[in-house]
């Protein structure tokens, strides 16, 4: 009797299973994800345990940002069906999104290697190198998508989009009209044709096409980009106060998105703090570092730059100036002291003694970090490398022993306008750009940083050279002259083709813009926003004085 009741039970379960499975289907059929995943939660509580279901869940988890319980429903599901694609492709994107790109890419590949005619694994895998900043290979990946399905308008968008920030305007106008044939408000379609108005000075197209795309629903990312650039809209067209009203929505939906990952909660320090403890530690230091014997490194560079400053403060120009020249070989912004951080920085600033690290300790960090350069821009041996990241600056500790004959190009630039440019930028986002949600903050963290890198001039014997933005712009020519003398490269006229460099380069930074329309001028910017700025101001003075910038 027992049995007939157990089998009796198995079967209305699998009956009432059925039932729901159809009626989540259905709602996906309707396109409410939402209900569809209302529905799978709710079978879920009942103890019917469905990959789809799972699937579901973990989609609602991965929306509000519940990463970590997103991805245990999601391996949930790939125990009850092992190798299911569209259950690894979901696994890659909540990667993904928990900033783990690394790891989502071997999941990405294995899901293409599998199925090749998947087209949304291909326009993920461009999500995720997109993410590792490898711009070529996730525009192939979007093309692949688009390929394999011509109506994929996220596909076609990014591919739009891309081709927008290159100036390639005709290609651009192409992907965004395939875009729009199926989906009228594809956010980076929207984006490509909004960024080619402002740079074309057509304000009000680009702000009714952003408006348009405001008034529906726009989550994450997209919306922060959406205000970040109906802000520029409107900047063109002089509407200074809304335009700054936009920024500041932009920034608080992306302090909003990103506060639980990014902010300073639960204990974690804020960037700024991190550079304080920095600076304390060299604060501290009264001997000079420890200088260790030079190595013969198979894989380095026969001269060394870092170029640092603060992000929007023309270290993009700079870097394509200089990659320009022969025999120099450029990285911007790429992650090549990675390995380094790892081992000697702890996440809130604090570092060892370093000056007690053992040669050999020194060599591995070394040549581990010409392993890395070498993957990343090829081989640099005989050539000037040049290793571009505003942010390097907190690293000048750790550069000073292990490369203490590299030079130090440090830009200049009115702390006021980067002030304002960091704020009305979208960043990838990181605990250093999450400072960028609050404008005094902003402030806070430049004063900062600067004071920092000022500090690490004074204790470390390294060879610095200040280049200022607006000799840059105003007097090119022998600004580039001395700069060319220190690095210790021969001037040449290519260095002012830069514009086309950043153009076959392609250009991953905030600036591409501007650096690939030639010299551009972007001096005194801020005192339209003199108003907004204020709270910010005061922070700043000290240093506008100090580096002459009060005319």
């Amino acid at each position: 009797m027992s049995n007939r009741i157990n089998k009796s039970s198995r079967a209305a379960k699998a009956k009432q299973s059925a039932v729901s499975r159809g009626r989540v289907e259905q709602a996906l059929a309707a396109g409410d994800i939402a209900g569809a995943a209302s529905l799978a939660e709710a079978a879920l509580a009942a103890g019917q345990m469905d990959p789809m279901f799972l699937n579901l869940a973990a989609w609602r988890n991965e929306e509000i940002g519940n990463f970590p319980e997103a991805y245990r429903l999601l391996q949930r599901a790939l125990v009850i069906s092992p190798g299911d694609i569209t259950i690894l492709g979901g696994i890659a994107a909540v990667l993904r999104k928990d900033d783990r790109p690394n790891e989502a890419i071997e999941v990405i590949d294995d899901v293409v290697a599998k199925a090749p005619g998947y087209a949304a694994a291909w326009l993920e895998r461009g999500y995720i190198l997109d993410a590792l900043r490898d711009e070529e290979a996730a525009a192939e990946s979007y093309g692949r998508a688009a390929a394999l399905d011509p109506g994929m308008a996220p596909a076609l968008g990014k591919l739009a989009d891309r081709a927008a920030k290159r100036g390639e305007t005709d290609a651009a106008q192409a992907y965004a009209r395939r875009a729009f044939a199926t989906h009228p408000l594809e956010p980076a379609a929207t984006f490509a044709i909004a960024t080619m108005a402002i740079e074309a000075r057509d304000g009000a197209a680009a702000e009714r096409r952003l408006r348009a795309l405001l008034d529906h629903p726009l989550d994450g990312d997209d919306r922060t980009r959406a205000l970040t650039l109906l802000g520029d809209a409107l900047d063109k067209q002089d509407r200074t106060a809304e335009a700054f009203a936009a920024w500041e929505a932009a920034q608080r939906n992306f302090a909003d998105r990103y506060r639980a990952r990014l902010g300073p909660v639960d204990g974690r320090p804020s960037h700024r703090a991190f550079i304080d403890r920095i600076a304390a530690q060299v604060a501290a230091t009264t001997a000079p570092p420890r200088r260790y014997p030079d190595t013969d490194l198979p894989q380095a560079a026969a001269a060394h730059v870092f170029l640092l400053g603060y992000p929007r403060s023309g270290t993009t120009l700079v870097e394509n100036v200089l990659a320009s020249a022969p025999g120099v070989a450029a990285l911007e912004e790429r992650p090549t002291l990675v390995d380094t951080d790892e081992i000697v920085l702890a996440n809130d600033g604090s570092m060892p003694d370093l000056d007690t690290l053992g040669p050999a300790f020194v060599d591995r960090l070394r040549a581990g970090y010409w392993r890395r350069v070498t993957d990343m821009a090829g081989d640099v041996t005989g050539k000037t490398f040049v290793d571009m990241n505003p942010f390097n600056g907190f690293k000048l500790p750790m550069i000073a022993r292990l490369f203490p004959d590299a030079r130090i190009v440090v830009m200049r630039r009115d702390p006021r306008d980067i002030a304002l440019s960091c704020f009305r930028i979208n960043f990838t986002p990181s605990t250093a750009t999450y400072s960028f949600s609050d404008l005094a903050e902003t402030a806070r963290h430049y004063d900062a940083l600067t004071g920092l890198v000022e500090l690490c001039r004074e204790r470390f014997p390294l060879a610095f050279h200040d280049l200022r933005y607006d000799r840059l712009v105003s007097d090119f020519e022998p600004t580039v002259r001395a700069l060319a003398a220190f690095v210790g490269i021969k001037w040449t006229d290519d260095f002012m083709t830069f514009d086309r460099t950043a153009q076959s380069r392609g250009v991953r930074t905030a600036s591409a813009t501007q650096v690939r329309r030639g010299l551009f001028d972007g001096r005194g910017q801020w005192r339209r926003y003199e108003a907004q700025l204020a709270p910010a101001l005061p922070i700043l003075e000290p240093w506008v004085k100090r580096f002459g910038f009060e005319g």
